[in-house]
């Protein structure tokens, strides 16, 4: 025989893990996952994998997630349009470096890793020194290094013209923002900076010091920015326009 269970001994119905929204015509899976730490919903790209994850908060509904990845659906079209045609750092790959596209060549175990003029007419190249099978470890590190000294001039530049001090700068592969700036005045930036024109680069610093005067995205941190950047404009456009494409180089090593 039978017997209904008393509701506070049922379990409950097992959550789906995986949400769908319909991305430039075809289905895209997100998977779910909850976090009691979590204080609001996000939404990551995962290079690597080409996936969509979404984290939730504990007590924020399924129905809720779905109408914000819904409203998100061209932030995610543009962030996996990006990720076509990924292009690992490899022996004749092409890279950009502060907007110029450069062309992956060993340089020598011995020789430094450096940027240089083409030898043939074509591409500027970037020559990588050490062992072959370090190349795409160490072309990740020279950018790195390359995006950590041009950050570090701009910062400086725009704290000197607003008056303000700052302190440590972090480079980081941020998925979600170029650039953060914590109450304590410690900046990070993403090291893919380096690969965009340097406009672009600049205006992210400018941003990110102009949180020293104002923790905020009020009408008076803009005009702050503004003041710091004139080119605001034309660098937010070509974030929005070319940003997420330059996630898709490196991949297969980070």
């Amino acid at each position: 025989m039978l017997f209904d269970l008393p509701p506070f001994l049922r379990r409950p119905a097992a959550q789906p893990s995986t949400i769908q929204v319909i991305v430039d015509g075809r289905p895209v899976s997100i998977a779910v996952r909850r976090h009691a730490s979590a204080r609001r919903l996000t939404l990551r790209v995962r290079i690597a994998r080409g996936d969509v994850v979404m984290t939730l908060p504990a007590r924020v509904s399924l129905k809720a997630a779905q109408a914000f990845a819904e409203r998100q659906v061209p932030w995610i079209g543009e962030r996996l349009r990006g990720l076509s045609g990924a292009v690992p750092f490899a022996d004749g790959a092409e890279v950009p470096v502060r907007g110029v596209m450069h062309r992956i060549a060993p340089a020598g175990t011995r020789a430094v890793t450096r940027l240089a003029d083409p030898d043939d007419g074509g591409s500027p190249l970037l020559l990588v020194g050490g062992s072959p099978d370090h190349l795409p470890r160490r072309t990740l590190d020279f950018l790195k290094r390359e995006a950590k000294r041009d950050l570090d001039a701009a910062v400086a530049r725009h704290a000197l013209a607003l008056g303000v001090t700052t302190a440590r700068i972090t480079i980081k592969d941020t998925r979600s923002r170029w650039g953060s700036c914590s109450s304590q005045g410690a900046l990070a930036f993403s090291w893919r900076l380096v690969m965009a024109p340097p406009m672009v680069l600049d205006y992210v610093a400018a941003h990110e010091v102009a949180h020293r005067r104002e923790m905020n995205h009020s009408p008076r941190f803009w005009a702050i920015v503004l003041d710091l950047f004139p080119q605001t404009d034309a660098a937010e456009a070509w974030l929005k326009a070319h940003g997420a494409g330059l996630h898709r180089y490196g991949t297969a090593e980070l």
